[in-house]
């Protein structure tokens, strides 16, 4: 998974955030992607009530445009809603163009602009939301 985030994001978390991460038992779910036993992918959600705020989603550059970022997130929208969860939200950056055809493919809308949220580059962020 920390290969993954190296080699998917310009600011990549530590394996030190990755533990304090999946500490939070409560409300913060992650899961992998495997394709020929080994992992190619993540992702995680926390859970707010009712809402889910996808907090990551990556997929090796090397296993993009096969189809597996839709499996992992057909995945993830299938268990949110098994827990009664009735809104998703999550924010990508406004160049990552793959990442926006993605959710919208899923049903997921464009709701605000988050100006300079990305601290590494100063990029804007895209808030998308999906109701079930």
């Amino acid at each position: 998974v920390e290969n993954i985030e190296r080699v998917s994001f310009s600011s990549p978390w530590t394996s030190r955030l990755f533990y304090l991460e999946i500490k939070k038992k409560d409300f913060a779910f992650y899961r992998v992607l495997e394709f020929n036993k080994k992992v190619v992918g993540y992702a995680g959600y926390w859970r707010i009530q009712d809402e889910a705020h996808l907090v990551t989603f990556a997929i090796h550059p090397f296993y993009r445009r096969r189809g597996l970022g839709k499996i992992l997130l057909n995945h993830i929208l299938e268990e949110v809603r098994k827990r009664g969860i009735k809104r998703v939200t999550l924010e990508v950056r406004k160049s990552n163009y793959a990442a926006q055809n993605l959710y919208e493919g899923f049903g997921f809308k464009k709701v605000a602009i988050r100006p300079h949220y990305y601290h590494d580059t100063g990029e804007d962020a895209i808030v998308y939301w999906k109701n079930f």
